[in-house]
């Protein structure tokens, strides 16, 4: 078994010896709470953690940089790696277990079935990131193959990502219970992302316009506004005031279809991808929140 161990965390890196210990806990009669990250971890992922320290007898978090959820050109040979920095955080907070596979271990030569997302996929980062989908659909069922947990908890901040994830979960039966977690922000309002890292200062304090454009939308909403099209067409001006020009998608949408709406009610979730110098950016808020 291939394991390190650091502060009473041990690290395993290969499927064999994780499928050991999650039975391990399983016959000890223990809950498993499984925690997806790929690293370079932050207070946002250290939430979902500390949801699960609260829930599950056993916590398992799996750090593994998904080479299939980026195209070409996108950023996976930069994003940032700092699995011992990792370890350590997650040491101080009791966590037992912490998966880190090399691409390998999960992609062996002659890989060659992935997983079909849903229908909700085809909108918004499906139409961005047109194989971004499929490659988060096919590693987040083979975790959950990997390590059948009792809860997974995800992040509301990748708003999309965790209707997918919910969706398939029940359209494979799968038994296992998905916790979202909301959104963590900065003092300024700025969702935390391992890809903030990325912007410079100046870039820094144009960042949280797209949480300014979210929160626009709601004032608009609870000033009395339904009509998503001029919602819509402040937030985009709110951006464009702020120096954010590169504008992948501004809507308000169904928060389980993620249809755009024409009518915005309180479960109407406000969503945006945009540029911030070279960094994209994603956000999301509930109208009636």
């Amino acid at each position: 078994m291939a394991e390190s161990t650091s502060k009473e965390t041990r690290v395993i890196d290969t499927i064999a010896a994780i499928r050991d210990a999650v039975q391990s806990e399983r016959s000890a009669g223990r809950t498993i709470g499984l925690v997806p990250t790929m690293g370079a971890l932050h207070a946002g992922h250290l939430r979902l953690v500390e949801a699960s320290l609260h829930e599950c007898d056993s916590t398992f978090v799996t750090i593994f940089v998904n080479p299939s959820q980026f195209a070409g050109g996108e950023d996976c040979s930069q994003y940032p790696r700092t699995l011992q920095a990792d370890t350590d955080e997650l040491a101080r907070l009791g966590v037992q277990w912490v998966f880190a596979p090399a691409a390998g271990e999960i992609y062996p030569p002659g890989f060659s079935t992935h997983v079909d997302p849903p229908d909700e996929a085809r909108r918004w980062e499906g139409v961005c990131r047109p194989t971004h989908f499929r490659g988060v659909a096919t590693v987040v069922l083979k975790l959950f193959q990997i390590i059948p947990a009792d809860v997974a908890f995800f992040g509301q901040k990748d708003y999309q990502q965790s209707v997918i994830v919910q969706r398939m979960a029940a359209d494979f039966n799968l038994p296992i219970r998905i916790h979202i977690c909301p959104t963590v922000r900065d003092k300024d309002g700025l969702a935390i992302s391992s890809r903030n890292c990325y912007l410079s200062d100046e870039e820094r304090c144009q960042a949280p316009s797209l949480f300014g454009c979210l929160n626009l939308a709601a004032e608009m909403f609870a000033a009395g506004e339904r009509s998503a099209a001029k919602v819509t067409a402040h937030m985009r001006q709110a951006l464009a005031d702020a120096g954010v020009l590169r504008i992948e998608y501004v809507a308000l949408v169904h928060p389980l279809t993620l249809e755009e709406v024409h009518l915005i009610d309180d479960t109407t979730i406000a969503i945006v991808a945009a540029y911030v110098g070279s960094t994209r950016l994603i956000d999301n808020r509930t109208m009636g929140r």
